[in-house]
């Protein structure tokens, strides 16, 4: 049996492996939010949630290659894909009504994930296992966090519609990027930045006390836009940085790095 083949094959596995575990979180899921509301709400939230959960595993099986089939089950990656179901557990509940019975759940699932983005990264650090799969997967599902939990906050009435642009701030920053590079033009270094962790983290945790039934939404839609603006900032200025609008761009382009919550 050639090499390539063996490889393919524990690709295969690997990615069966992690598929038959989102099958569980699908069905696990469709079952508590049937009892806990009804078949239609759990019809609707399954809907979502498998779509969210089904790119995860193609996201992982197209970047399995990055450090070898193996990297996928290291502990700290372990805790990623953890975090990726908790995420699209949340993504589920945005055509969901906010039952009673259910109104906790979003802010639990968010919630958890955000505690979990600490301490992969941490695991990974304290035992050596950093990998480029690892940083990928990291980096994919902040995203995708900072996408789903705000559709679902302005879903339900929490956040406003304006908060969305923090959703799409990534999105556009790299479609600034990739049409820079298209055309030609040079593109430079993410400059170092002591603001951009714990501004996610301010983020997340908001976010996180949105979807929580605490505050009323008269406070928390106001609330959203000040601790927004800042973010917002930070990708306009660093667009302005890597295009050299702030100052020289290196001669050689390289892809912006993450720094624990840029979004980038």
């Amino acid at each position: 049996m050639s090499g390539e083949t063996v490889h393919e094959r524990r690709r295969a596995a690997a990615t069966a492996t992690v598929g038959a575990a989102a099958a569980a979180v699908a069905v696990g899921g469709w079952t508590l939010v049937a009892d806990a509301a009804s078949h239609d709400a759990a019809n609707r939230w399954v809907l979502v949630a498998g779509a969210v959960l089904a790119y995860e595993v193609a996201y992982l099986a197209y970047h399995l290659d990055a450090d070898g089939v193996g990297s996928a089950f290291a502990p700290p990656n372990l805790v990623t894909l953890v975090r990726g179901g908790l995420y699209a557990a949340t993504a589920g509940f945005v055509f969901v009504a906010p039952d009673p019975t259910i109104r906790w759940v979003p802010a639990a699932c968010y919630g958890a994930g955000v505690v979990l983005d600490y301490v992969d990264g941490s695991l990974a650090r304290r035992t050596g296992r950093t990998t480029d799969l690892g940083a990928k997967l990291d980096l994919a599902f902040d995203t995708l966090g900072f996408l789903v939990a705000p559709l679902v906050a302005v879903a339900w009435g929490r956040l406003p519609v304006a908060y969305l642009s923090l959703s799409a701030a990534r999105y556009v920053y790299r479609a600034g990027i990739g049409w820079r590079e298209y055309r030609g033009r040079s593109v430079g270094d993410l400059p170092p930045s002591r603001i951009r962790r714990p501004l996610a983290a301010l983020q997340m945790g908001f976010i996180a006390v949105a979807l929580a039934p605490v505050l009323p939404a008269s406070v928390l839609h106001p609330l959203a836009l000040v601790v927004v603006a800042p973010s917002l900032a930070v990708f306009a200025r660093d667009y302005l940085a890597v295009t050299g609008r702030l100052g020289s761009v290196p001669s050689v382009a390289s892809e912006p790095t993450d720094e624990g919550g840029s979004m980038k």
